[in-house]
């Protein structure tokens, strides 16, 4: 997976010049929390949502209402806008993407090709592209085993889902100790379940989860 898969192409921009009220009824409007800025058909910086709450006056302020707004429409984006600005390229891996979100504390990154801004990549995006990997919008089968990390043994499991019509929609391994055992998940959708079991008790391996895909509904707490 690459971000050109998962990245909003030719994403909305503004200049340097335009005003703080400007940027926000924008973000509002098109209900999107980043906007890259372009001076010249060059990115110069980005503002995210954050950044225009954070210019806004303190309610401890002296100053009165009709003060406090005439300011912000004064304000200017190059004021807080961010910049230099780290990007990405279409061809960057999402894993890649992810980690220097990561490291470099932000949630987003514009998507360049040359000097060409192309599209731009989020934690949300990120998000789905997680949410591809395991099958999560795929019926199925998800199953958790554990596996001595050696070659084959993968193959092995794989030809046994196979046995009962089961196809392998996706597969992520971690490493769960320091005895050589890795903890697999699969995630598959065809199989007879009750022949898939039966052949799972028959191996050398123990199975952590098997469950059929379950939608979760998350708990709400407060008012």
């Amino acid at each position: 997976m690459f971000v050109r898969d998962f990245m909003t192409p030719n994403p909305l921009t503004i200049e340097p010049k335009t005003t703080y009220p400007e940027a926000l009824s924008l973000m509002r409007e098109k209900k999107i929390r980043r906007l890259p800025v372009m001076k010249k058909g060059k990115l110069v910086g980005i503002v995210v949502e954050k950044d225009l709450l954070s210019s806004q006056p303190s309610p401890a302020t002296t100053l009165s209402i009709h003060e406090m707004y005439h300011l912000l429409a004064q304000l200017k984006v190059e004021q807080f806008m961010t910049s230099p600005v780290v990007t990405a390229t279409p061809q960057c891996p999402m894993e890649a993407a992810a980690g220097i979100m990561i490291d470099r504390k932000i949630g987003s990154l514009p998507v360049m090709e040359g000097d060409k801004l192309v599209g731009i990549i989020t934690e949300t995006d990120i998000f789905k592209a997680f949410v591809n990997v395991l099958g999560g919008y795929v019926e199925g089968v998800r199953l958790t085993i554990e596996l001595p990390d050696k070659p084959g043994q993968l193959a092995k499991i794989a030809e046994d889902i196979a046995a009962v019509n089961g196809n392998i929609i996706a597969v992520t391994t971690t490493n769960i100790n320091h005895d050589a055992t890795s903890e697999v998940t699969i995630k598959e959708t065809g199989a007879d379940e009750a022949a898939l079991k039966t052949r799972l008790a028959e191996l050398d391996i123990t199975v952590v989860d098997f469950r059929s895909n379950i939608s979760y509904s998350p708990a709400e707490y407060g008012k």
